[in-house]
């Protein structure tokens, strides 16, 4: 079916609130085998409810509203609603009940106040009356709309209990079943990704691929559909294979796996550990690791050498390096990996080193220049980055790119880089 999401609420239009119910729904209507044609965000503001909703009744064939549902005078959606689709408003005896009972424990200006929810559009049906906030739908010209609450929890529970189940077996609709995979990829542009899987587009009208960038990555969805669970289940694992072929080893995992988590389970798995020495990045790469739980396991630590000082102090670079070749240089990316072997009982020690700008760039090292070393019991391997974005994007950037040049290490992977290794320069190609 194709949908569309309205989201309403000064506090989306104003910026104060970032809107995540829409991308929440969307996604898992589109896991759901429903195309989202328009997401919408508009404020508290009656007579533009009502023109919207009524747009959106004559291009699709369902609606989800969000937001506007509360007791407060801000909170406009149901009269809007109930004017726009000349549906009076009605009193609900059974939510006004379960309001009633919730209230007892409230001052009574707020169970007034309450008793607003109880009011809802004619022809609504609760969608859970035993919720505070409780939600309702209506049928409008054959199409169900939907009016979720703003609550970010709230509408999440009441989406997947409730609405994705009934637009399933709504009539004149196939129920299909479906799967669905997403697929995390690093070091590929979204144009090289979509190139590589065109020959799978367009073939079987069961199979959707969904591109989404998620800097400094590009996620991809597999969507698949059949009649049946073994049929959806069969088409998933045909073409799941086909995928991650075609990716290659770019894509370093699915689902829920992060660069770094997956860097913590090779290292996890192998018994090794691994400390970093940072210099344009800050810290980054250090936070990354850290973020998983029980990286205690294999991440030692790290130093942050901002100054060439520093440098020099903690980590035994030597001057003559940062006089001829400068702190952003192969030279100095290999001294800091292999410095911080030395002062640390580590298996692998990442390096970076480099200009994130906006400032400090020159002709020959432009702002986005970075240096690597991987430096590991059996080499120290150097490697040359340009990035190009503001100073964020950069450090993003070489955070990530620093944690997959480890993980293709330690899966033996050759890398697409270019590699400066002793002073000598080659593409190395898979």
């Amino acid at each position: 079916m194709l949908g569309e999401i309205i989201a309403i609420g000064d506090e989306l239009t104003s910026g104060r609130v970032l809107n995540t119910t829409s991308y929440f729904a969307a996604s898992h209507l589109f896991a759901a085998g429903h195309e989202i044609l328009a997401m919408t965000t508009i404020g508290d503001e009656p007579e533009l409810i009502g023109r919207t909703l009524q747009r959106a009744l004559q291009r699709a064939d369902f609606i989800i509203v969000t937001g506007g549902l509360g007791p407060t005078t801000d909170d406009l959606t149901n009269a809007a609603v109930s004017s726009a689709l000349d549906r009076p408003a009605t009193l609900y005896p059974e939510i006004l009940k379960k309001i009633q009972a919730y209230g007892k424990s409230l001052p009574a200006g707020q169970r007034v106040s309450l008793e607003k929810l109880a009011w809802l559009p004619a022809g609504a049906h609760a969608l859970h009356t035993e919720a505070k906030t409780a939600g309702y739908f209506l049928v409008q010209d054959g199409k169900p709309i939907f009016f979720l609450p703003g609550v970010p929890q709230e509408m999440e529970d009441l989406l997947l209990e409730t609405v994705i189940t009934r637009l399933a077996v709504w009539e004149g609709e196939e129920v299909r079943q479906v799967r669905q995979k997403v697929y995390k990829v690093v070091g590929l542009a979204e144009s090289e990704i979509n190139r590589r899987l065109a020959h799978l587009e367009g073939r079987d009208p069961r199979v959707r691929i969904g591109y989404y960038p998620v800097f400094p990555e590009v996620h991809v969805s597999l969507t698949v559909t059949g009649a049946t669970g073994n049929e959806a289940e069969a088409a998933m694992q045909k073409y799941d294979g086909k995928m991650v072929e075609s990716l290659g080893d770019c894509c370093y995992g699915s689902g829920g796996d992060t660069l770094e988590s997956v860097v913590g389970r090779l290292l996890g798995d192998r018994g090794q550990s691994v400390a970093v020495a940072e210099s344009c990045t800050g810290g980054l790469i250090g936070h990354a690791l850290t973020s998983i739980a029980g990286s205690s396991g294999y991440f030692v630590g790290g130093v942050v050498a901002y100054s060439d000082a520093l440098k020099e102090r903690l980590l035994g670079v030597n001057r003559e390096i940062l006089l001829r070749s400068g702190a952003v240089s192969a030279e100095c990316a290999r001294a800091m990996a292999e410095g911080m072997r030395r002062v640390t009982p580590v298996d692998h020690a990442l390096s970076v080193t480099g200009i994130a700008g906006p400032g400090g760039g020159s002709e020959d090292k432009p702002v986005g220049t970075v240096y690597f070393g991987l430096a590991s019991p059996e080499k120290t391997q150097t490697f040359l980055f340009r990035f190009s974005g503001d100073r964020g994007q950069v450090q993003a950037q070489a955070s990530q790119t620093a944690l997959d040049l480890l993980r293709r290490h330690l899966l033996g992977l050759n890398s697409l880089v270019l590699i400066m290794d002793a002073g000598q320069s080659k593409k190395n190609r898979r």
